[in-house]
């Protein structure tokens, strides 16, 4: 089997360390890539923009695009961002740039929400002139696209953008009664790093449900969680300190690490902003109005919670070879005891008691909440799928669907719910694991039968046409 490398990708709560706290007080701001003194302030400036509006996720470093942004209706595909007159966006003038991060308007045609322009659209002149700046500074790229955005009908006329934007722009609100700091906060959650695009659920037409604001929402195998201050089921535990810490480094003291989605925005956005910018955020995040879910996280027990098998900083794993070595013989002696599964599949990563390897990039899992919350999809589809590392040089953890079967996982599942989340009880069951397995991300009705209800909406304004030019026809008649 292969070993289960990083297993969690989302802000999780845990085990209380002051140490964290205080560790992530004094960190220092980050050296920004593509930063020069041979670079005129304003370009400069513009390169922050792009870390803080987190380009590279769709993008990529390089500004090329090619990667596929799933969504209900299928894969968008990001395009080039580069300078190139040929495929990129050599050609824009600044007012174009605007209309594609306000408006979704690019000269070429309508853009798809994939790309974050109702969090956009609340960008200052200031940050869109800097931005544009830089833009013009990057390699530029003339290599066509390898893939093309191609949507079923009747999503494949862009033209209809137009009617969603004036439903769905802007997708959020500014509140009243905010700190000066919180108001920046705002600004970077809203717009710049637009948060709510994976935290916040959808409503019938696929935009933002304001009224459940950064409460978790599905990210197809993912789930990105409620960071509302919510005690138990958001981050309401969570100091501002802690939140500055996990964004700074993706992790936070063994009760926190990111991989995946949060990885990725983590390795290329919010480590790199200013700490102020950082404390900002969070004193906006603490000051949102609390949003309950049914997803709760149990509270840690902590007295329940294993030791690590030794006090070194990278948990050598040569301490526990031989019990590894061990399980995976009983495994292939035909071993289905969850402690066999999970030291096999799971141990040469996060260990014999959970702790991972923390310099090699292996995940602790000990006390994490994605572990203790009340319902297991999470931690179940983690086991399922994998999950994708952050960077080419994280770890990536392999799916084990196809190695695996649903009794198994479940064992597993239990074993690292009652070991290392510290919970009294786990009941998985197989019948769960499928369930999880082939639960797919429920398609509003709009976008489920948009299909059909265009062709029906296409019938019926054929039929009132014939009978108005029928109706016009009898008028002249008789006359």
């Amino acid at each position: 089997m292969k070993p289960l490398s990083v297993i969690l990708s989302m802000l999780a709560i845990g085990i209380s360390s002051s140490a964290a706290m205080a560790e992530g007080a004094n960190l220092p701001d980050a050296s920004l890539p593509n930063v020069s003194p041979a670079n005129s302030e304003l370009v400069n400036r513009g390169a922050y923009i792009a870390r803080a509006a987190d380009c590279m996720a769709c993008h990529g470093e390089d500004y090329t695009g090619d990667s596929p942004i799933a969504t209900p209706m299928g894969d968008i595909y990001s395009t080039n961002i580069t300078p190139s007159k040929r495929y990129g966006i050599g050609d824009y003038t600044k007012d174009d740039l605007k209309n594609v991060l306000r408006k979704g308007r690019a000269p070429e045609g309508m853009l798809y929400p994939a790309m974050p322009y109702p969090s956009y659209s609340g960008m200052t002149d200031e940050d869109i002139d800097a931005l544009f700046a830089y833009l013009q500074t990057v390699p530029a790229v003339d290599e066509p696209a390898k893939y093309e955005t191609k949507l079923p009908f009747p999503f494949n006329f862009r033209i209809l953008m137009k009617g969603w934007n004036a439903i769905n722009i802007p997708s959020s609100e500014k509140r009243d009664g905010l700190t000066k700091t919180q108001q920046r906060g705002e600004y970077l959650v809203n717009n710049l790093e637009h948060c709510g695009t994976c935290h916040t659920p959808r409503n019938s037409t696929m935009g933002f449900d304001k009224k459940m604001y950064l409460s978790g929402a599905p990210l197809g195998n993912w789930h990105a969680p409620n960071i509302t201050p919510d005690e138990p089921s958001g981050i309401g535990s969570w100091s501002e300190q802690d939140i500055v810490t996990y964004l700074r480094t993706g992790e936070l003291d063994q009760r926190a690490y990111a991989g995946g989605p949060m990885g990725e925005a983590v390795a290329h956005s919010t480590r790199y902003l200013k700490n102020e910018d950082l404390n900002a955020i969070a004193s906006y995040l603490k000051a949102v109005p609390a949003v309950k879910t049914e997803d709760k996280v149990a509270a840690v027990n902590v007295s329940r919670l294993p030791s690590p098998i030794n006090e070194s900083i990278t948990h050598d794993l040569i301490a526990q070879k031989d019990s590894l070595e061990q399980a995976k013989k009983r495994v292939s002696n035909g071993s289905n005891s969850p402690e066999s599964l999970y030291l096999a599949a799971c141990g040469s990563c996060h260990g014999v008691n959970g702790y991972g390897q923390p310099d090699a990039r292996y995940a602790p899992i000990v006390g994490l909440s994605s572990i203790r919350r009340e319902k297991p999809d999470a931690l179940v589809n983690m086991i399922l799928h994998g999950v994708d590392g952050a960077t080419n040089t994280s770890p990536i953890m392999p799916g084990f669907s196809d190695q695996l079967d649903s009794e198994q996982i479940a064992g597993i599942t239990n074993y690292v719910r009652v070991n290392f989340a510290g919970l009294t009880s786990s009941e998985v069951s197989a019948a769960d694991v499928d369930r999880i397995a082939t639960t797919g991300v429920e398609k509003p009705f709009l976008i489920k039968y948009a299909g059909l209800l265009a062709i029906i909406g296409i019938i019926v304004a054929i039929i009132i046409i014939v009978f108005i030019i029928r109706a016009i026809l009898r008028s002249k008649r008789r006359r």
